[in-house]
């Protein structure tokens, strides 16, 4: 594939075939929330004792096939999520991200962990009220969000092994899958394709490294639903 120019100030992420990968798995984790309603009450229950909760969630991608995939846990059928989570009072962003990956996805060997380094802030998210809704921006008539979510990107080693907890599943999604698909994804994941077309893509290959942009990202897409139709 040909390298396009890069744009002014465009950043450059690494990413790595998923075949690289080892993926295991480890004892389930618990979940204190069976469904979204008892996770809401959870979150105004912590509000009234902590105030705001702040959360981080890791991008993670790889790539199959010629095009960025991002890592998803998959819980049950219908519910999807980012790598992350709460974090506990006073921690900081990075601290807290690392602590949840190993948490989530870190082996319990510890020759076999990996030393994750926490990138670029892509993203924040606000959940005004006690509902499953979020938005990039705070809305004016909210004086106090009732959680503050930043997103950011993980790039990867060359090489290293998940442990995935039993209940969960660890899936690899395309771009062009996630991209406005907010009814099965949500708003958060579904908008990742726009906060990362700032980023230029080199997926390392054998003997070198192939350039990829957002835009030829994009093309991609455009022949492949040629190609279907």
């Amino acid at each position: 594939m040909a390298s396009a120019l890069r744009h002014p100030g465009q950043s450059e992420i690494v990413i790595y075939p998923i075949n690289n990968y080892s993926f295991g798995s480890k004892e389930a984790k618990k979940d204190r929330d069976n469904s979204v309603a008892s996770r809401l009450e959870r979150l105004k229950d912590k509000y009234g004792k902590e105030g705001v909760r702040h959360s981080v969630d890791a991008v993670v991608l790889v790539y199959e096939h010629g095009h960025p995939h991002v890592l998803l846990f998959q819980v049950g059928t219908s519910y999807f999520k980012l790598p992350g989570g709460r974090l506990r009072p006073g921690e900081g962003d990075v601290e807290g991200l690392i602590r949840k990956l190993d948490t989530n996805l870190g082996p319990e060997a510890a020759h076999l962990k990996t030393d994750w380094k926490i990138g670029e802030c892509v993203g924040t998210y606000y959940r005004p009220n006690f509902e499953n809704i979020m938005y990039p921006y705070v809305p004016p008539h909210i004086e106090r969000p009732k959680e503050i979510r930043n997103l950011y990107m993980v790039p990867l080693p060359e090489k290293c092994y998940f442990s995935v907890p039993k209940n969960y599943k660890l899936i690899a999604v395309p771009l062009f899958e996630i991209y406005d698909h907010i009814q099965r994804y949500g708003p958060v994941i579904a908008s990742l394709p726009q906060m990362l077309s700032r980023f230029r893509f080199n997926l390392s290959i054998s003997g070198g490294m192939e350039g990829m942009d957002m835009e030829e990202v994009k093309e991609e897409e455009v022949k492949k639903e040629e190609e279907a139709g």
